[in-house]
């Protein structure tokens, strides 16, 4: 298949707990074919509607949506977990399951991370789904002269696990995304897009933060500012070279839209978004 579009359905989290079908009918409407879901925590209905699995792909298939991947927590692929995620994304006909986060301290636990992914990726295997791991900015954090993600591609097989790039996150960690996406040939073939606003003081975040200060959900929340987060096409990112760096890889397979936070309602958000993006595709 050609590399296509779609949306991850986050940048839309607070109009789907107003009205989950009805935000789906006007995703529909603006044109999104493609979407992502997200599962947070134990109860796996919470971020779909309360909707049984089968009932959301009736709903889908109802607007000619299709659900082709979904965020996840590392908990999800533990032991007490992981067979209801499996069973949710073969209902779904989900390919890929992506754990969205994760923290580390120290080299130790990216290594300790990465042989779990290995664990992970091959349970999914033997059920012909797909795992990767979406990366933020401390990704870009270096242990021992090694960037976090380049340790997880280097202890990770290349068949259990793919990286679903965030190119805007990479750039907030201090490396120009469509490098890395060259660097990471078919080891990425999905992405992550929105864009950097035109009024960021400062790109590189590690330059906010002091260099012995742990990188966690803490550390994040304190660096992040929303007026930072704009739409496809409005900031400063170069989405046009990102986009041809990730077509010319023949495995690409999704570009997703995810706007983490913006300051416009969040319909209208992925509207300018998906206006924007569809100029590079046939819609």
């Amino acid at each position: 298949m050609g590399l296509e579009f779609g949306l991850q359905l986050f940048s839309v989290r607070d109009e789907l707990e107003k009205d989950f079908t009805g935000t789906l009918e006007k995703l529909a409407l603006i044109g999104y074919k493609n979407v992502e879901l997200f599962f947070h925590g134990d109860d796996l209905k919470a971020t779909i509607g309360n909707l049984e699995p089968a009932s959301l792909k009736k709903e889908l298939d109802r607007l000619e949506l299709k659900a082709v991947s979904a965020h996840i927590a590392e908990e999800h692929l533990e032991v007490d977990k992981v067979k209801e995620v499996i069973e949710y994304a073969k209902l779904l006909g989900v390919q890929s399951l992506v754990i969205a986060i994760a923290y580390f301290k120290n080299k130790e636990d990216v290594l300790s991370f990465s042989e779990k992914l290995n664990k992970y990726g091959a349970l999914l295997k033997t059920h012909n789904l797909q795992l990767y791991y979406h990366n933020h900015f401390h990704e870009f954090q270096k242990f021992d002269g090694d960037y976090v993600l380049d340790l997880i591609l280097k202890n990770t097989n290349e068949d259990l696990l793919k990286i679903e790039f965030d190119t805007y996150w990479a750039l907030r960690g201090g490396v120009d995304p469509v490098e890395y996406l060259k660097k990471m040939g078919g080891r990425c073939d999905l992405i992550h897009q929105k864009d950097l606003s035109t009024d960021v003081d400062t790109i590189n975040l590690f330059q906010k933060i002091e260099n012995d200060t742990p990188l966690n959900r803490d550390s994040m929340i304190k660096v992040r500012n929303i007026a930072d987060f704009t739409e496809a096409g409005q900031g400063i990112m170069d989405i046009p070279s990102i986009i041809e760096t990730f077509r010319n890889n023949p495995e690409s397979k999704y570009i997703f839209i995810e706007q983490d936070w913006t300051k416009r309602n969040q319909i209208e958000s992925v509207e300018i978004s998906y206006r924007y993006l569809s100029k590079f595709f046939s819609v």
